[in-house]
């Protein structure tokens, strides 16, 4: 029988206190000696409270109280947003009754001692535990942030710490891996290349330092990568060794551009079944220009079992600087006030899942994530550049088998993307889609390889999202307005078949799994589309593109907004061709929901 959960109701925690008291750089051995810098924000009186723990590997002083105080949040569409200040208001937190406790991650800033990332570190657990020791902490711990503080929170989780209650870990990632939630498709991802200035434990200091044998190899081949070496930014990179960044050289990222699943699985799947506590993930749809914070969050929502758990999905403007926003506080203290003070706030009596829906702009509930209610629709490619519901038929003088095409020239020599393009006919009425989406479809190539980018697109005025994307960081009217997008390294297209659907086609990405494009050869392609929750308002279209080049946005091989990567693409020229026939009923399937 289907539960009834009750209306979704905003939650206004009341102020408690109103001054804050600060112990800043305060020093806590770990077990093996290393010590922890760490800052502490109490209420303003006397006795103890809940806390909550932020750690990451950020730099703590651009956490701290203080500094916050005194710079307004900035919005994603700012030059001064930096997506590195995501522990939360501290004085919002403090006033409503807890200590606040910000650390930094052993060996980066303060906290220089030991080994970034180290394995098997119990920091969490002695940190959490020695905090529940002290006088002003009643032995209720929760933790807050965003990305590599919501990371941090799901590796606590599995320490299990005894006074750690519940978690609530927003843009997490990493659920099923490095490679494949920042790498959709095995295209490589350029984010941590852009991060690489904002980071305190990222410096190049000295001479390389040679690599570890097993690596010279790789190292010897990726700097004759000829795309590699199209892109000045990341073969200087290559060419510190990884002075610079060493976590994004070595581990499955420039050195051995695949997936590793006999690193990541067992892993991913020990930290997941060691998880016993609450757990409130969620992420963005900003988030699905980078993917591995979307792609985490909804993976970690399918992966956790046994314990109580909730989802948001929220809209495509980011988070602001410092994470600031009112309704991502109220939702987390709704959370911990029930979990952590005991409080009956009702966010137990609610729909799990919390979504946002652009186009029409409000708040959708479910009971599951992907929706149980989902009409998946195919929509397929036809001839003049048009997108229908009706598939062509093989047996009628339907559709055409002439293939549409398209050339693309490296970026090297022009800036234009070239692409194809499908495009429904004015909508009659509203369509609602929520979920995963997959396009596939036929196509050759001149050469053997290249990257599939396949982009969804409402086409019609809308002027309801200000975002730090190109054009829509002013309110004006947008002719089209991009959504989502998906992509895949076409030697890279093999399926896991017991691992996909036809809504998530599931590629291996291995080395062992590359298998070069013959010239002239068709095959058939199955993107993974990042999921995203909109509605196609009355007489606007539904278009999809196909490309096979992402560029960056600003001069110098940067982008204008860090949370914007572009991806790395080839240095070649290559002629792509797309089936669309009775043979070959290339489409896109869209998550409809009832518009109820």
């Amino acid at each position: 029988m289907k539960k009834q959960y009750k209306e979704f109701k905003e939650y206004d925690p009341p102020v408690l206190y109103h001054g804050m008291k600060r112990m800043k750089d305060v020093y806590v051995e770990m077990r093996d000696g290393v010590k922890i810098c760490i800052d502490i924000n109490l209420p303003d009186e006397e006795g103890s409270f809940p806390a909550l723990l932020s750690m990451g590997q950020h730099n703590k002083d651009l956490m701290d109280a203080e500094y916050t105080a005194s710079m307004p949040p900035q919005p994603s569409w700012s030059h001064f947003w930096f997506g590195n200040i995501e522990c939360g208001d501290t004085k919002y937190l403090t006033s409503r009754g807890y200590a606040h406790v910000i650390a930094q991650a052993r060996g980066t800033g303060k906290s220089g001692e030991g080994m970034a990332m180290a394995p098997n570190v119990f920091d969490h657990y002695d940190l959490i535990e020695w905090m529940a020791a002290q006088d002003w902490c009643d032995g209720n711990i929760g933790m807050t942030g965003l990305s590599n503080y919501g990371a941090h929170q799901l590796i606590a989780a599995s320490q299990q710490p005894p006074h750690l209650k519940a978690i609530f870990p927003q843009d997490p990632g990493w659920c099923y891996g490095f490679f494949r939630e920042m790498n959709l498709g095995g295209v490589m991802n350029s984010l941590f290349y852009h991060l690489d200035p904002m980071g305190c434990d990222h410096m190049s200091v000295g001479a390389p330092e040679p690599l570890p044998e097993e690596h010279e190899e790789l190292y010897r081949k990726a700097m004759e990568n000829p795309d590699y070496r199209m892109y000045k930014n990341f073969y200087n990179w290559l060419t510190l060794k990884g002075q610079k960044n060493p976590f994004g050289l070595t581990m499955p990222f420039l050195l051995h551009p695949y997936d590793t699943p006999e690193m990541f699985e067992e892993m991913s799947k020990k930290k997941i079944d060691s998880i016993k506590i609450p757990v409130y993930t969620g992420s963005g749809q900003y988030a699905i220009d980078y993917h591995f914070h979307w792609q985490g969050a909804q993976h970690w929502w399918k992966e956790l079992h046994d314990v109580p758990k909730k989802l948001m999905l929220t809209d495509p403007a980011h988070q602001e600087r410092p994470y600031h926003i009112k309704y991502m506080h109220s939702e987390m203290l709704k959370w911990y006030d029930y979990w952590l003070k005991g409080i009956d706030t009702g966010i137990m009596d609610e729909p799990p899942v919390r979504y946002w829906v652009t186009g029409e702009n409000k708040w959708r509930y479910a009971d599951n994530w992907p929706i149980p209610e989902t009409q998946y629709t195919p929509f397929y490619f036809d001839s003049w550049e048009r997108l229908r519901q009706e598939p062509i038929d093989p047996d009628a003088f339907d559709g055409a088998d002439i293939p549409d095409a398209f050339v693309q020239v490296p970026p090297t020599i022009t800036n234009k993307i070239e692409k194809v393009r499908y495009m429904t006919d004015p909508l009659p009425e509203d369509v609602t889609i929520a979920g995963p989406i997959s396009a596939t479809f036929w196509a050759s190539l001149d050469s053997d390889d290249t990257n599939w980018f396949v982009t969804l697109k409402d086409l019609g005025p809308d002027y309801s999202d200000r975002t730090g994307r190109p054009g829509e960081g002013e309110i004006k009217e947008l002719p089209e307005k991009y959504l989502t997008k998906g992509m895949l390294r076409a030697s890279l297209r093999e399926l896991d078949p017991e691992k996909s659907t036809s809504a998530v086609p599931w590629h291996k990405l291995t080395k062992e799994s590359e298998k070069k494009v013959v010239p002239g050869e068709i095959n058939e392609y199955n993107v993974e589309v990042m999921s995203v929750c909109h509605t196609f308002k009355a007489h606007h279209r539904i278009c999809v593109e196909i490309s096979c080049l992402d560029l960056p946005s600003g001069a110098n091989c940067v982008a204008d907004t860090e949370y914007i990567p572009y991806h790395i693409c080839r240095n070649a020229t290559v002629l792509h061709k797309i089936y669309r026939d009775g043979e070959h009923p290339s489409h896109i399937l869209l998550p409809v929901i009832p518009n109820k």
